[in-house]
């Protein structure tokens, strides 16, 4: 399959363009639907199996532009959740208890002006919180510097993107200067017992590949960076979540512009796990946009794939019993959740 590839101040432009991104993927004959791949394994319709997850973004401002940035987040964007639609999220969390778990992202979702207060009012509604926190948030301004102090008072699960344990990679990744900070960033997070044995404080690193290649083994690389950054910088944390990188916005950028996305694509669908695609998030996870919009998932909000519209289309309309019914809706870049060991947002979905 060939894809063409538009000039590169052309195709900066449209890959800012969901539609684009979809043109893009849908390209050729040689992968097989995603659709199609679920049929062979009675998985289609792929329908949810009961949602206890609300994944909110609050905002696509971050104080970061990360290379492989699937939401295309950066210190331009002004995209921002409001105090009023935080409120219809709450007011949704509080009529449903079966929504156990609230899911904080961005950009960086410290950024967002109510964010404090609104984890101080999921704090009042007892549901278990994560932050996705970039940890160089903690060092970008004073204001944040007691931001591990505010996460262990409300008890807040911190999961952070940690691309390697080596600077070189990381910095190339995320930046020049990033895996410094966010060492001592880490460092905070465990002086107030995040990632400590019996503190009960929750600290998750994530790993997603530099290049145009899948995670290793996740229990291999958990050890490999426990070892490494135990040893180098005396750092503790929880548990280590593989993602695989899905090919949308920047890190699709990334493909097309080192001539490496006809050969990502076919490591997904070569990899596919029928096993993988029975446990995506999707299947137990509702994702609200920072304007309210419902979703399947995070990735879907980035390309504007809106839930099915036989379900509610805005965190006002929230329905849990009729949303657990939808079809969810699928596209080719679905087959990253699916390739191997399965991704998800809580890393591989199966041993």
């Amino acid at each position: 399959m060939a894809v063409s590839v538009p000039s590169l101040h052309r195709q900066k432009h449209e890959l800012s363009n969901p539609d684009y991104q979809l043109t893009v993927l849908q390209q050729g004959t040689a992968f097989p639907a995603f659709a199609d791949q679920l049929k062979q394994h009675n998985l289609f319709p792929l329908k949810p199996t009961g949602a206890t997850i609300l994944q909110v973004n609050v905002g696509k401002m971050c104080n970061q532009s990360c290379r492989h940035c699937h939401v295309d987040a950066g210190p331009d964007r002004r995209e921002i959740m409001t105090r009023e639609t935080m409120q219809l999220c709450l007011d949704v969390l509080g009529q449903n208890p079966e929504l156990t778990t609230v899911d904080l992202t961005g950009g960086a979702p410290e950024m967002n002006p109510d964010f404090r207060w609104f984890v101080e009012e999921l704090s009042k509604l007892g549901k278990q919180t994560i932050v996705r926190c970039n940890l160089t948030i903690i060092l970008a301004n004073k204001k944040y510097n007691d931001l591990p102090d505010f996460f262990k008072a409300h008890k807040v699960q911190v999961v952070s993107s940690l691309p390697y344990f080596a600077a070189s990679r990381t910095d190339a990744q995320r930046g020049d200067g990033v895996f410094e900070k966010s060492i001592k960033a880490l460092q905070m997070l465990n002086a107030v017992g995040y990632g400590m044995e019996d503190s009960g404080l929750i600290l998750d690193l994530v790993y997603n590949p530099s290049g145009a290649f899948l995670p290793a083994a996740q229990q291999t690389l958990e050890a490999e960076f426990k070892r490494r950054l135990k040893t180098g910088f005396g750092i503790d944390f929880n548990n280590l979540f593989c993602i695989t990188n899905l090919p949308i916005s920047r890190y699709l950028e990334y493909l097309l512009q080192s001539g490496n996305y006809e050969s990502y694509m076919e490591k997904l669908v070569d990899a596919f796990n029928p096993a993988a695609a029975a446990n995506v998030m999707c299947r137990n996870t509702v994702s609200v946009s920072w304007d309210g919009t419902l979703y399947d998932c995070d990735f879907n909000q980035m390309l504007e794939l809106h839930v099915a519209p036989t379900a509610p289309q805005h965190i006002r309309d929230f329905d849990l019993a009729a949303l657990d019914e939808r079809n969810i809706i699928l596209n080719q870049h679905c087959y990253g959740c699916t390739a191997g060991a399965g991704s998800s947002c809580g890393g591989q979905t199966v041993a």
